[in-house]
């Protein structure tokens, strides 16, 4: 290759033939020989003859500059030249590929892939043998295997990006360990900086990086603050300048669906790294936030997903007893709002009426006696999952309540009278607290030794005591019990809510201690010795694109490291449970911020995905070449007289001629259309929709070419390989079935589309609409691609819709069916809905005509269930274990089902094959 700044030219030899333009030159002037003179008497017959036809004494310099520029142009289009060339600089060593494919990855994934996959085929051509590796995954168990590339570009389609950061300095250290030399090509996410990655490279060879040239974002977790949800947007680095960019506050609504609560716009100023949002929601709809999100970016990093921390608890206090303004701190409600008014919401009111707000929890501070409906209506609402905290004092001693049988607002049954210690007649010292016990809630919390209890009410000796005792004094007095109560729970306090007869209310543990219970809103960064003891259970967590899925087999983590260790493949993002309390871990900590991988050693060859896409001149130098004899043809008529009369009629033809095969030349797609409709009428095909997102249909064509696999084995269909559609220049009514994947961000097709579409739907396509995220929520318009559908179908001529029922034809065309799964087995499918059929007594089957429903809706992800490799082999997980491998077989019998059912429409409805029908299942 031969380059000239941004010009190259991959066959550069043939430019030698540039320095046989002036022998042309010499050539085509075509100068005449001077005519010999001999003196002839007849030649007096001639004078005053006129011949109308001219011939030139020699060739116009115009013309030869014209004919020189032809050739010019022939010769450099053969020499192949590319504006803006990628470096494709050869080698003969091995090369070793790496890829941060981090979460900061996602956004620019595909462009990633292209830019490897450039590398591959180029190593493919030089005959190097190389090797890939994601720094997101362990490092090799052995030394580097350099293997043909293809093996490597057959792993492209299946690689996606982690949730977590790459971790170069356990592979630069493993490469210390290696004795192989090579050279590198790294595809950087451009985070944190790494020397030491970048010499252990550059000690095995030559190094070559491709960044991306753009700021990295990522959103930290949101927080409740002065009134409002805030969250901060950070960015890598500060001198890119970037739009106004909007940020979502996604949640469910009541009917479990999500919604878009709330959108703020968030501008960096010149030389900031970040910049708050802020979302001022009313407090139901604050309490509904599962996570903010950055639409501009698909990352882990850019969705940032709450838990309990941002919820602030409805909490309602009653007190036994009022206090006088002068003897507030003797009030029992005092330190109750001291401790939980920073956090939460508080409402100070009669039973019923807090009732009627729908509180979180109630507290009854020293309430002894509740009337019956008041018990009624607390009964109710505890067995609907709220919490009860009650705290002692004289009146609930006195009350009885509890004593003589079991009281249901009561976790234990309690003495009568009480208990003091500390004073004259009591039976000794103030009592201190007792290490709290690993089936404790408050399990990892400090006791502080100023913490001493001079009076409580106690508990009855039971059976069932020691497994609701959850805090006790140090002689194994019960301190604080709590038992279930349907589905929520009641927990005791032993002692009052003031100071009268313990210091626990004035106490930095008290507070810690109503956190625990999940009373008040915790901070959205607990610290790790609060969570130091407890095992937290992945519950969901967070792909590399900030999807949400579930947690499959990962294992608990303690909660000190899920607070202090960074997120791993161990621990990924996601939200996390223990008990009945939920903490997010999202990319960035509280106190995390993006640093750039900042410059490279001068030694170090750098690109950037920001760079003008490669052009090919050769087509248009060809086009320019040929042109310039067009206009050669006319001018040399022109010049030797020849435009005139017929003969300009001869010219224009010849030129016209021309133009006709330059018009073939330019039009060489209609050829290919014409081929398309060639295949798609002599052969069966499967075709599927392009989306304009390269992962997408890269998918689909596998997965059509899985089902094409299994039609060709199974069944007497045999398809061809599969082919993309392009629905707004591509034919479609040769297809009898299209699959189309529903993508978040594909483009409404124009009305020139929507009438094909109609038009096919009409003569009996069927379309299969794949929204590909049952795994979120049900068909509808829960999840973003369920939103998209609606607004693709809301130009379609689409009949009444219905789930398929048990009897549909579906079931039963070649394999006998109850469910449709695909990567996912949750949603049903929709299909045409039937017309009103009168029922005939015995008739176990609906007798259809034999149409064929024009649309099937699903959500189940069948062309990841169908995808396979190039050596066959499944592209994606489906399912646990061997469960995984039978919903898989499933997914391909639905697929067959659906194909016949295409073909054959509803053959299998007739009653001639319902005897057959019964018989095999059982009947």
């Amino acid at each position: 290759m031969l380059a000239f700044g941004s010009l190259a030219f991959l066959t550069p030899w043939l430019l030698t033939a540039l320095i046989t333009l002036p022998v042309l030159w010499w050539l085509l002037r075509a100068i005449p020989p001077a005519p010999a003179r001999r003196a002839f008497p007849g030649v007096r017959l001639l004078l005053g003859l006129t011949d109308p036809e001219r011939m030139p004494e020699r060739t116009p310099w115009w013309l030869l500059l014209l004919r020189m520029v032809a050739l010019a142009a022939a010769i450099l289009a053969f020499a192949n030249p590319v504006l803006n060339p990628r470096n494709t600089e050869g080698g003969s060593g091995p090369l070793l590929v790496v890829m941060d494919a981090s979460w900061a990855s996602a956004p620019a994934w595909p462009e990633r892939v292209a830019r490897v996959r450039d590398a591959l085929d180029g190593a493919a051509r030089d005959g190097r043998p190389t090797h890939l590796h994601l720094l997101t995954d362990p490092v090799p168990a052995e030394g580097l295997s350099f293997q043909d590339a293809q093996t490597h570009l057959r792993r492209l389609q299946g690689l996606a990006p982690a949730a977590w950061a790459p971790d170069r300095a356990a592979f630069a250290t493993w490469l210390d360990s290696q004795d192989a030399r090579f050279d590198s090509l790294w595809l950087t996410d451009d985070l944190t900086p790494a020397p030491d990655f970048v010499a252990a490279l550059q000690a095995r060879g030559s190094v070559r990086i491709i960044r991306t040239g753009r700021p990295v974002l990522a959103l930290s977790a949101p927080v409740f603050e002065d009134g409002a949800v805030r969250a901060s947007l950070h960015r890598s680095r500060a001198d890119a300048p970037l739009p106004p960019l909007s940020v979502d506050a996604l949640g469910l609504d009541p009917n479990g669906v999500e919604r878009k609560l709330g959108s703020a716009e968030a501008l960096f100023e010149a030389d900031a790294t970040s910049v708050d949002v802020s979302f001022d929601l009313p407090l139901e709809l604050r309490n509904r936030i599962t996570r903010i999100a950055l639409p501009a970016q698909r990352s882990a990093g850019t969705v940032a997903l709450s838990d309990d921390g941002l919820k602030r608890r409805k909490i309602g206090l009653v007190a036994g007893r009022q206090a006088r303004e002068e003897q507030r701190l003797v009030e029992p409600l005092h330190y109750l709002r001291i401790a939980l008014a920073p956090s939460a919401d508080l409402i100070e009111a009669s039973i019923t009426d807090i009732l009627n707000a729908a509180p979180d929890v109630v507290i009854l501070a020293d309430v002894g006696t509740v009337t019956t409906e008041e018990r009624d209506r607390l009964l109710d609402w505890l067995d609907s999952g709220g919490l009860l905290l009650r705290f002692a004092g004289p009146r609930l001693a006195q009350s009885g309540d509890g004593q003589l049988e079991e009281d249901p607002l009561l976790p234990v049954r309690l003495r009568a009278g009480g208990r003091s210690v500390g004073g004259a007649m009591s039976w000794g010292a103030p009592k201190t607290l007792r290490p709290f016990a690993e089936s404790s809630p408050f399990f990892g919390l400090d006791v502080p030794q100023d913490v001493a209890v001079r009076s409580q009410v106690m508990a009855q000796p039971d059976p069932n005591l020691p497994e609701r005792v959850m805090a006790a004094l140090e002689d194994g007095t019960p301190l604080v019990t709590g038992r279930r109560q349907g589905d929520g729970r009641v927990v005791l306090f032993h002692v009052t809510a003031n100071a009268e007869w313990s210091s626990l209310p004035i106490s930095g543990l008290f507070v810690q201690m109503l956190e625990r219970l999940a009373v008040s809103t915790r901070a959205a960064q607990p610290e790790a010795a609060d969570l130091e003891g407890e095992t937290w259970a992945p519950l969901q967590v967070l792909d590399g694109y900030g999807t949400l899925g579930e947690a499959g087999l990962l294992s608990g983590v303690d909660g000190a490291d899920l607070i202090s260790q960074p997120v791993s493949a161990i621990m990924p993002p996601g939200l996390y449970e223990a008990g009945d309390r939920r903490i997010a871990r999202n990319v960035l900590g509280a106190n995390d911020t993006l640093t750039p991988l900042g410059p490279m050693p001068a030694t170090v060859i750098e690109e950037s995905f920001d760079v003008e896409e490669e052009q090919v001149l050769k087509p248009w130098l060809l086009l320019l070449a040929l042109a310039l004899l067009a206009i050669d043809i006319l001018a040399t008529l022109w010049v030797a007289g020849r435009l005139t009369g017929p003969r300009l009629v001869s010219g224009a033809a010849k030129v016209s001629m021309l133009a006709l095969a330059l018009g073939l030349a330019t039009h060489a797609d209609a050829q290919e259309a014409e081929d398309l409709a060639l295949l798609a009428t002599t052969e069966t095909v499967l075709a599927y929709v392009q989306t304009g997102d390269p992962r997408v249909d890269q998918i689909s064509e596998a997965g059509m070419a899985g089902l094409t696999l299994v039609l060709n084995r199974r069944t007497a269909i045999e398809p061809v390989a599969p082919v993309a559609v392009d629905i707004e220049r591509d034919e479609i009514s040769f297809f009898p079935f299209l699959y189309w994947p529903v993508t978040e961000l594909q483009e409404i097709p124009s009305d020139a589309a929507y009438a094909k579409l109609n038009t096919y739907l009409r003569s009996g396509g069927m379309i299969l609409f794949d929204t590909r995220d049952s795994n979120l929520g049900a068909f509808g318009s829960g999840t973003p691609n369920g939103r998209m559908l609606q607004r693709l179908a809301a130009k379609l001529d689409i009949p009444p819709l219905e789930p398929a029922p048990e009897d549909h034809v579906l079931t039963r065309t070649f394999y006998l069916l109850q469910d449709f799964p695909g990567r996912y087995a949750r949603a049903p499918i929709w299909v045409e809905a039937a017309q009103d059929l009168e029922e005939v007594e015995g008739m176990p089957f609906r007798n259809l005509n034999d149409g064929v429903t024009p649309v099937v809706i699903g959500g189940n992800d069948w062309a990841a269930a169908w995808a396979v490799t190039a050596q066959g082999q499944p592209m994606f997980p489906v399912g646990r274990g061997a469960a995984g491998g039978r919903q898989r077989e499933l997914a391909y019998r639905f697929g067959v089902n659906l194909i016949m059912h295409v073909m054959t429409g509803n053959y299998k409805s007739d009653q001639v094959h319902v005897p057959a029908l019964l018989e095999r299942l059982g009947q």
